[in-house]
C-alpha cells in the first residue's frame, strides 16, 4: 500500500501521497499550457506569474531587469535558438550575471557540510539518509537565484579552506561540452562530482538538465551514496520577472546498502501553490517507508518516523533537521553570508592557484558595480580561450586537467550519458607542500589570473 502524504500523516490526516503528486503535476501542466503565448505578437512566448493567473500575465512581461527596447532585441536574436541546447552557443550580456563562476556555485553546497558530518556520525542507517539529503537540498536555496554565474574557462579552479574543516577543489575540464569536477573533504566524507549541463531553450524559458554524478562517501562505515537531483526550469528570462522551479524528484541510495531516500519537489501551480515545498521517505532496501520527510527546499527540512504504511508512529513527534541561516537583508544578488565568503579570500588558502575564479577581471569587475569593464573583460577572455584553442590544435595537443583524471567509466544518468572524471589526488600534495612552508607572503595570494595552458598566446 503506497504511504500517505508527509504533510498530512505529520498531522494524522488522510489522502494517498503519490496521488497528490500525481494531481500536482497534472495541475501543473495545465498552469504551463494555460499561461498566456504569443502575446505582443511574439510568436512562441510564454510568460508566466508564479504569484498569480493568466490575468496577471501581460503586465508581469513588462517586468524584469530588461528595458523594452532591450527585450525586443534579445528575443529577436534568441528566437533562432528555440528547441537547442544554448549552454555554451550564446554570448550573454553581463546584465544577467552575478558575480561567481559555475564553480563556486558547486563550492556553495558546502554551506551546511555539517550535516554530512552527521551522516557519518550517526548509527541509524535511516537517518543517515535524512541528514545526507537535507544536505542536498540545502543547496537549492541558492539555487533560487535568477543571476547566472560566469561559465569556466578551461582549466579554471575554485580552492575552499576554513570552513567545516574541509578542503574543496574545483577545475573546469572541459569546454565543449562545457564540464567541471569538485572534489571536498574532511575526517567524516569525501564529496565528488563531475558535472554536466544539459539545456533546452523554449523561448522565454529553458529547461536545465543536470546530467552529471555525485557520489558521497561517509568515512566511519564506507557507505557510499549517490544522487539524481531534478531536472530546473528557468521561466521569464526575457519577459517578465525571471523565476526558478525544480518540479520532480531527487533520489539519494546508499549503494552499500539498497536504502534510498525519494523526495519530491512540488512544482509551483496557480498563485504559488505547492510553490517550494518538498515530501518524500527514506525507504529500507526493501522499499518500505521508515521515516517521512517534508519542508520546504529554501526554508527548513523535517522528520518524522514512520510505519510500514507512512503514518507516523504513535509517540513520535516532526522534527527540524535544517533551516537556511539568517540571510542579508537587501542584498543585491540576493547572496548569503556564505556565498560573500566564496567570493573573499577569506577562504582562501595560502599561496592561491592564479587559476582561481576569484581572481578573474571580469567577476571582480561585476562585483565593484563595473558593468562596463566587466563586459570588456569577459569578451577578452573568451577571445583569449579560442586562441587557446586554435594554437592547441595547431600543435595538436589536447588539454590535460591538473586535479582530475579521466577515466574509463561512462555512467548513465536520465538524461544522457556522461564521461566521469576522478580526483587524482595531486591537490592533496600540494596544499600540503604549501601549508609546510613557511616561505608565503601575503602578494602570493593575489596573482593575476592565469589559467592558461599557453603563455603569450593573443587573441585575434
Amino acid at each position: 500500500m503506497a504511504p500517505n502524504d508527509p504533510k498530512q500523516a505529520a498531522a494524522s490526516g488522510g489522502g494517498g501521497f503519490f496521488a497528490s503528486i500525481a494531481s500536482s503535476l497534472s495541475n501543473f501542466g495545465s498552469a504551463m499550457s494555460k499561461s498566456v503565448n504569443g502575446m505582443m505578437a511574439y510568436e512562441g512566448l510564454e510568460v508566466i506569474n508564479p504569484e498569480g493567473g493568466t490575468e496577471d500575465v501581460e503586465e508581469e512581461a513588462k517586468k524584469g531587469r530588461w528595458k523594452q527596447e532591450e527585450r525586443d532585441s534579445y528575443w529577436k536574436m534568441m528566437q533562432k535558438y528555440v528547441g537547442s541546447d544554448i549552454t555554451s552557443m550564446v554570448t550573454l550580456p553581463v546584465i544577467i550575471f552575478e558575480p561567481m563562476t559555475m564553480l563556486q556555485r558547486m563550492a556553495e553546497l558546502m554551506e551546511y557540510s555539517y550535516l554530512l558530518d552527521m551522516a557519518d556520525k550517526t548509527e541509524d542507517p535511516y537517518m543517515r539518509l535524512v541528514y545526507a539529503s537535507s544536505f542536498f537540498i540545502s543547496v537549492y536555496y541558492a539555487y533560487q537565484r535568477t543571476w547566472k554565474p560566469f561559465n569556466p574557462i578551461l582549466g579554471e579552479t575554485y580552492e575552499m579552506v576554513n570552513h567545516g574543516d574541509m578542503t574543496f577543489i574545483a577545475e573546469q575540464v572541459s569546454h565543449h561540452p562545457p564540464m567541471s569536477a569538485g572534489h571536498a573533504e574532511n575526517e567524516h566524507f569525501t564529496y565528488d562530482v563531475t558535472s554536466k549541463l544539459k539545456t533546452k531553450f523554449l523561448g522565454n524559458s529553458v529547461d536545465v538538465y543536470p546530467v552529471g554524478r555525485t557520489r558521497v562517501t561517509l568515512k566511519k562505515d564506507g557507505v557510499v551514496l549517490d544522487l539524481v537531483p531534478p531536472p530546473t526550469k528557468v521561466s521569464n528570462l526575457i519577459f517578465g520577472r525571471t523565476w526558478i522551479d525544480s518540479p520532480g524528484e531527487m533520489i539519494l541510495t546508499n549503494l552499500t546498502t539498497g536504502d534510498k531516500v525519494v523526495l519530491y519537489f512540488q512544482p509551483c501551480g496557480w498563485f504559488g501553490a505547492g510553490r517550494y515545498e518538498v515530501d518524500g521517505y527514506v525507504y529500507n532496501s526493501a522499499d518500505e517507508p521508515k521515516i517521512l520527510m517534508t519542508g520546504k527546499w529554501n526554508e527548513f527540512m523535517s522528520y518524522q518516523v514512520c510505519d510500514s504504511e507512512g503514518e507516523p508512529l504513535p509517540g513520535t513527534e516532526l522534527k527540524e533537521v535544517w533551516r537556511v541561516a539568517d540571510v542579508p537583508k537587501k542584498d543585491k544578488f540576493q547572496y548569503t553570508h556564505f556565498a560573500h565568503k566564496i567570493n573573499s579570500f577569506d577562504t582562501a588558502p595560502k599561496k592561491l592557484l592564479a587559476s582561481d575564479s576569484r581572481l578573474r577581471p571580469d567577476r571582480m569587475a561585476l562585483e565593484k558595480g563595473d558593468l562596463s569593464t566587466s563586459g570588456y573583460e569577459k569578451s577578452s577572455l573568451e577571445e583569449r580561450q579560442r586562441a587557446e584553442k586554435r594554437n592547441r590544435e595547431a600543435k595538436n595537443h589536447k588539454f590535460t586537467p591538473r586535479w582530475f583524471d579521466l577515466t574509463d567509466e561512462v555512467t548513465t544518468t536520465p538524461w544522457g550519458e556522461l564521461e566521469v572524471y576522478q580526483y587524482n589526488g595531486k591537490y592533496t600534495e600540494h596544499r600540503a607542500a604549501i601549508d609546510s612552508s613557511e616561505a608565503i607572503h601575503e602578494s602570493d595570494n593575489r596573482p593575476d589570473f592565469n589559467p592558461w595552458q599557453y603563455d603569450n598566446v593573443e587573441a585575434e
